[in-house]
């Protein structure tokens, strides 16, 4: 009896939808979108990476996607420490150091006075909270581009034009408002009976942030530490305004390099050097990628 039942369900076909071809108009638009996306972004990274391979006599050949033909590994070196950029030849070692100065504090401040900004505004409702929170998203969306020189007076007055401690804060200020709009959704969207239940036995403002808040807010602070990282280390215009040459940051240091009018123009170099200038976002990013999407994905667009 069961076995005749089976034959006829058989027969009447499996109910639901039946499951979508390989090779369907759909997933072949799907595919080759993104395929042409990667070949997009991969094929100019490619064309840098072996012509920083090359040396000059085989890059006067032509041959722009051929891999090279006698690896070496000379204008890497000649980028990190010998290029020259005006009257210094040390290459972009002096504007890593620099621009590491810069990040490191920037990156620090910024996110630990946006992470306690994030929770007072979800958790805790002070008189003017709104207000704050206001004026924080408008100073978001303000372009920079307008602010650059009533920042070049403030920093005069404070003495601190020209140095890396003014750039610093330029970069913690400018930094702020987004990133305290990230905490402040990530914080509303946990449950807000944890936050209660402290209050209960007795946990104070900073009792519940570091207990509680802070070790559950380790993927939006990735999130912050990517979104930091990356701007602050990609910027030039605030570095080449607010900084003198011997303390220009990594990017401006590039600029300068391959800009250069002196001698031959070396394109192994000048491909090396923005390999160089490039990679230390992208380690960032390929080890805590995953956390980058959980991150957004749990709390930067909720609120």
């Amino acid at each position: 009896m069961a076995k005749s039942e089976t034959n006829t369900r058989l027969r009447e076909g499996a109910r639901g939808t039946k499951p979508s071809k390989a090779w369907s108009r759909r997933n072949i638009f799907i595919y080759g979108t993104l395929l042409v996306a990667a070949i997009y972004y991969l094929l100019p990274l490619y064309v840098m990476v072996v012509t920083s391979l090359k040396g000059m006599p085989e890059i006067r050949m032509g041959n722009v996607f051929g891999p090279p033909m006698e690896i070496t590994f000379q204008p890497w070196v000649k980028a990190w420490s010998e290029a020259c950029t005006g009257i210094n030849c040390d290459g972009l070692s002096r504007g890593f150091w620099n621009s590491v100065q810069i990040l490191i504090p920037s990156v620090t401040i910024s996110i630990a006075v946006a992470a306690v900004n994030g929770y007072a505004l979800a958790n805790w409702r002070f008189k003017g909270a709104e207000v704050f929170f206001t004026i924080l998203i408008i100073g978001a969306f303000i372009p920079y581009q307008i602010m650059i020189y009533p920042i070049v007076i403030i920093l005069r007055e404070l003495g601190l034009y020209g140095g890396l401690w003014g750039l610093v804060m330029v970069h913690t200020i400018f930094g702020m408002p987004i990133l305290t709009l990230l905490f402040r959704n990530y914080f509303a969207s946990i449950p807000e009976e944890l936050f209660k239940a402290a209050r209960v036995d007795g946990a104070g403002f900073w009792g519940i942030f570091f207990k509680i808040m802070l070790p559950m807010a380790l993927p939006i602070i990735v999130v912050a530490i990517i979104l930091q990282v990356t701007g602050i280390w990609n910027d030039f215009l605030f570095g080449v305004i607010y900084t003198k040459p011997d303390l220009y940051p990594m990017t401006v240091q590039l600029n300068n390099i391959v800009n250069s009018v002196q001698g031959v123009k070396e394109y192994n170099v000048n491909m090396a050097a923005t390999l160089l200038t490039g990679l230390v976002p992208l380690v960032i990013y390929f080890f805590s990628g995953k956390l980058f999407v959980r991150g957004i994905a749990a709390g930067a667009v909720k609120g």
